[in-house]
């Protein structure tokens, strides 16, 4: 299993902004799969940990680390995302893929929708041998798109491609060989203000996937994913702290399987 698999849905998450004409006060924060398109408060960072827990087909256990800043200004946004697997069957440890963001507020949601793209070049930290990368540099190109329906409900689009250039296997004879991968995701979720401090969520996630096979093909993957989730905020002097928890059930291939997905992010001034 590789571990790309399970970070890509959540990895460069959006961050929190509160636009001029938002028809009403709520969390806008990091979604758990769907990127929503706010970009960070100017001299405002965020600390974002998520934990995502499968136990078949085989047990794992992803957690990840985002940190995101603003760069002169709302319109800019850089962030970094490291991811730390346990992965059973055989059994393995170790540092996945690192991600480093950069994205850009085209549109905010003064206009008819907030639009933000994202490029992402994803390093290959990941042990290729433990199934932890793919073993290349990669780039992800990915856009978010956010549009409030009422006061109560809002709802957020994603779009984006990760191409792995030059991926390392070998035919039926043993010989090496390189193979340019395509990565394609698409998710969309609603969101319910129940009160200021705490939403209740729905997402859904497709991920298309492929990697090496054992005798020089290609094993394409899709993974589809329907997660009901609740988040609170919990507003201190100057920080706010998002607990979130979230049952995600994923389909991969037809076959499915539940989850238990945590969420916790700190922001405050700098």
């Amino acid at each position: 299993m590789f571990l790309g698999c399970c970070c890509l849905p959540f990895a460069g998450a959006a961050q929190t902004q509160h636009g001029a004409e938002q028809p009403a006060e709520g969390i806008e924060d990091n979604s758990f799969f769907v990127e929503e398109a706010f970009n960070q408060e100017e001299r405002v960072v965020q600390h974002i940990f998520n934990v995502l827990y499968f136990r078949r087909p085989l047990e794992t256990v992803v957690a990840t680390f985002t940190q995101e800043w603003p760069l002169f200004g709302v319109d800019h946004q850089l962030s970094y995302t490291l991811a730390y697997a346990h992965l059973s069957a055989p059994v393995e440890d170790g540092m996945g893929d690192l991600f480093l963001n950069y994205r850009y507020q085209l549109f905010t949601d003064s206009s008819w929708a907030a639009v933000a793209p994202r490029l992402s070049v994803i390093l290959p930290t990941g042990n290729v041998e433990k199934g932890l990368g793919m073993g290349v540099v990669a780039f992800q190109v990915n856009c978010a798109l956010s549009r409030w329906l009422s006061d109560e409900f809002i709802t957020h689009w994603d779009a984006g491609m990760t191409i792995f250039p030059g991926v390392r296997g070998a035919d039926a004879e043993g010989r090496p060989t390189r193979n340019t991968l395509p990565w394609y995701n698409f998710a969309a979720s609603v969101i319910w203000l129940a009160a200021p401090t705490w939403n209740l969520m729905l997402e859904t996630a497709a991920n298309f996937t492929a990697i090496p096979g054992g005798v020089g093909d290609v094993t394409r993957l899709t993974e589809v994913i329907v997660s009901p989730g609740a988040r609170v905020a919990i507003n201190l002097e100057g920080l706010q702290i998002v607990p979130g928890i979230a049952a995600p059930v994923s389909f991969i291939n037809g076959e499915a399987r539940l989850g238990a997905f945590l969420y916790l992010s700190f922001e405050h001034p700098y």
